[in-house]
């Protein structure tokens, strides 16, 4: 594993390669990215990891100071894992100063996680757009734990006519049910097996939940009784008809967002 912080490095690092694979990460990385790793190690000639907190995602400045640092780890898990390149990006490199822009990406961003963090997946897609112009990939992989963003980032390529693949990867969980998330990191014991007994409810309840709308309301009172401190939501979604009108069979999925004290956890199940 090389590690490559120098951006016209990388590119003369990448140049003689066609099909690369992209895995982008903030860090703290675990057995989520790892899965991530390992599909773009079998489907590509060379995997490029990138680590970079990417400070204009963030709505709150304590949620971007407090985001788990762990680069010591995570570099040696990844070095066991033996991906190619490890890009240790540079803010100004990301963001060059004579270099600013504001994207159109799909009004799909104004709901869910959208909704109560304003202009998020633009931050998000814009920082994922110019690291592919950076390491131009074949293939970039994207976990289906943060739907949202992936189906944004998807809709974009595909509107900007940007020749990337977008691999979708299965959610990986936890022992207790869980989404694997850097933020768990930060969840206390109690808080990590309350997490457990939400996903375990909500995953039982599923259908009642597509059923019965007004069943939403039950469920929510009741993650709130186990210890949770707020919902921002509990919504039901046909997934073929989030940005595109699909005539196929509808394919249900609940999508939650909420928290313990100040660290935020989402899934979709």
């Amino acid at each position: 594993m090389e590690i490559i912080s120098d951006k016209k490095k990388l590119i003369k690092a990448l140049q003689n390669y066609k099909n690369i694979g992209f895995v982008p990460t903030m860090g703290g990385i675990h057995k989520g990215h790892i899965s991530l790793v390992k599909k773009s190690r079998q489907k590509c000639n060379k995997t490029v990891v990138s680590i970079f907190i990417n400070k204009p995602q963030f709505n709150k400045r304590k949620d971007y100071k407090n985001y788990p640092r762990v680069l010591n780890k995570d570099i040696s898990v990844l070095k066991e894992n033996k991906i190619d390149y490890l890009y240790l990006a540079k803010e100004k490199h990301i963001y060059p100063p004579d270099q600013s822009r504001n994207i159109e990406i799909n009004s799909f961003e104004k709901k869910l996680c959208g909704k109560f963090r304003p202009n998020h997946f633009k931050a998000v897609v814009d920082v994922i757009d110019r690291f592919i112009k950076i390491i131009k990939p074949a293939n970039i992989f994207l976990g289906e734990k943060d739907y949202q963003q992936l189906i944004l980032v998807e809709d974009f390529v595909r509107k900007n006519n940007i020749k990337v693949n977008i691999v979708k990867c299965k959610t990986i969980r936890e022992k207790n049910g869980i989404s694997f998330s850097s933020r768990n990191l930060l969840l206390k014991k109690k808080d990590y097996f309350i997490a457990g007994k939400i996903y375990h409810l909500i995953k039982k309840n599923k259908k009642k939940l597509i059923k019965r709308k007004a069943f939403i309301k039950i469920i929510k009172k009741k993650i709130l009784s186990f210890g949770a401190n707020k919902i921002e939501y509990i919504t039901v979604l046909d997934i073929n008809n989030l940005i595109h009108v699909f005539k196929r069979k509808k394919k249900f999925r609940i999508f939650i967002a909420y928290y313990f004290n100040s660290i935020r956890l989402i899934d979709n199940i």
